[in-house]
């Protein structure tokens, strides 16, 4: 049987490169439980390690990078949440470990990536898309909410795109990613390798490990191209900055355009619970560094893992794949802010990071 994930270490001229697959291609390589803990390993491994002068991680196969972690597995435990609740306890210390590496850490987004695959690529230094990236962080469609960072780097987008990827889930291109500011570069998905073997090839400077892959990686950017998600930027500017999910409906409802429609149309079909707590979410992580972040959505987790709506979010969308899940509270209304303020109560067992 294939192992879930493969460490290599590529040989350079100057020095060697780490790398990591994600190597489930069948399941699009979603993220398992046992993939965080080894990966948390061989990068803390890796860190240490005086002959390895960079990390680049990416996914097996031609369709995916990460479609993100395996909710699969995580339903199966829905009547041990306790247990269900280990899976996010090492995927969100696995985060935390890639924000804070001091070493060059390289994502080549070539395919899907969602949820749990944002978090193993968008949390570190350097996001390259190929033209294949389809992006999006699905959640508040099965009943979660944007996790693995997504307090962080969600708001950070520019124009509140940020919290119209994280209450809607929808889908974006690499060229949209880009103009959110979500990746760094676009190359062509054809020279991967050939950006390999020209890190492989450099001289690295010791002292500034990051300019040298900057340089690198300028080599192969794709002209700019303009984004569709940039036609409606000031909409979604003027919608997603209102204080509540039902003044951003209203704001949407001024606007007499196919496309606002149907983002309310979207937001119809989503959690009410999610889109509530989403909201609060994305406004404390405007405010709040990375590691509060993390202990921030560590606690979000744990009560979703107590509620309704998640699992019954993974059945519709998963299991019986049925797409009718019946929320509980049906509608925004019945949501009261009692409800989402337990959402952020502080646990006995606080997410740390040693």
């Amino acid at each position: 049987m294939e192992p879930e994930i493969l460490f290599t270490e590529l040989a350079g001229r100057h020095g060697h490169m780490g790398e990591i697959i994600l190597n489930r291609p069948k399941m699009l390589n979603a993220l398992t439980e046992s993939m965080c803990i080894a990966m948390h390993a061989k990068l803390h491994e890796w860190e240490q390690a005086s002959h390895i002068k960079a990390i680049v991680i990416r996914g097996a196969g031609e369709r995916a990078f990460c479609a993100g972690g395996d909710i699969r597995a995580v339903y199966a435990l829905r009547e041990q949440p306790e247990l269900a609740q280990q899976f996010f306890w090492h995927e969100y210390r696995l985060n935390h470990c890639i924000y804070h590496l001091q070493k060059p850490y390289i994502a080549l987004l070539d395919g899907l990536t969602m949820g749990g695959g944002a978090g193993l690529s968008i949390n570190g230094r350097f996001r390259i898309a190929t033209e294949k990236l389809t992006f999006a962080m699905p959640e508040t469609g099965i009943g979660f909410f944007p996790d693995v960072g997504g307090s962080y780097f969600l708001p950070r987008c520019r124009d509140y795109i940020g919290w119209y990827l994280a209450l809607t889930g929808t889908v974006i291109t690499a060229v949209d990613a880009l103009f959110a500011g979500i990746v760094d570069i676009r190359i062509e998905s054809k020279h991967l390798s050939e950006l390999l073997q020209e890190l492989l090839a450099v001289p690295w400077d010791d002292a500034d490990l990051n300019a040298t892959v900057q340089q690198v990686i300028k080599l192969f950017a794709l002209p700019f191209s303009p984004s569709e998600l940039s036609e409606y930027a000031p909409i979604i500017k003027q919608c997603f900055s209102q204080s509540s999910i039902e003044a951003i409906l209203v704001a949407l409802k001024q606007y007499h355009e196919p496309w606002a429609h149907e983002t309310m149309q979207i937001l119809a079909t989503r959690s009410p619970l999610s889109l509530k707590v989403v909201m609060e979410q994305l406004r404390r992580g405007a405010q709040l560094d990375f590691d509060e972040c993390m202990r921030m959505e560590y606690r979000i987790t744990q009560h979703f893992l107590q509620t309704a709506d998640f699992f019954e979010g993974v059945r519709a969308a998963v299991i019986d794949k049925d797409r009718k899940p019946h929320w509980q509270p049906g509608d925004l209304a019945a949501v009261t802010a009692e409800q989402v303020a337990g959402f952020f109560t502080t646990l006995k067992k606080e997410l740390n990071f040693k």
